[in-house]
């Protein structure tokens, strides 16, 4: 083979390692919200609101059973009572096959130091406190508290990570700000406050 033929072969071969390393784009939410995170396929958001009495419960769902880039996600939601407390519990599952539902919601509390939900309240009278956690004592958000006020309208934003740093500032009190991690879920829910 010739010096010519070996160097372009060479060339070549470099090209197209160069190429195959190439560093994919980071993965966005899409609209509405959905599964970020490949580890895991969440096609399934479900809150369980119940006020403090247990007289009024209400639910809100967040689905996309088709996944990213098919149809859009379907949200369902209630309004919840002005200046009322309630207990949430959030429920996630992978509801791609029917006839094998799984609840994430275990692996999540089973690896509760690697996982935070944070609630973003845009436009509305609303306090979100944690009442659970983790085994180091940090937040989790499988369980949490609502505190409404007066009527209002606006959204309210369920972020999921993994593996955030829950020593960052902010982050042990719900701001997302210093989490890092990776994005599970992330969906924006209209709330409204009657």
């Amino acid at each position: 083979m010739s010096y010519t033929m070996k160097r372009l072969l060479l060339i070549m071969l470099l090209i197209g390692t160069i190429a195959a390393c190439k560093k994919e784009d980071p993965v966005q939410p899409p609209p509405g919200g959905g599964p970020v995170n490949e580890s895991e396929l969440i096609t399934t958001l479900r809150l369980h609101f119940t006020s403090l009495d247990s007289s009024d419960q209400r639910e809100w769902v967040w689905r996309d059973l088709d996944g990213e880039g098919g149809d859009p996600p379907v949200i369902t939601t209630e309004p919840l009572g002005a200046d009322v407390i309630y207990t949430v519990r959030i429920e996630v599952l992978d509801e791609s096959d029917m006839d094998d539902v799984e609840d994430i919601t275990a692996e999540i509390v089973e690896e509760d130091a690697e996982h935070q939900f944070f609630f973003i309240s845009t436009g509305v009278n609303a306090t979100i406190q944690y009442t659970d956690q983790d085994v180091n004592g940090d937040p989790v958000g499988v369980q949490s508290l609502w505190s409404l006020g007066a009527a209002s309208s606006g959204t309210v934003d369920v972020i999921l990570r993994h593996e955030p740093n829950k020593d960052a500032p902010g982050v042990s009190d719900g701001d997302i700000t210093n989490a890092g991690g990776d994005t599970d879920v992330e969906v924006n829910f209209p709330l409204v406050i009657e």
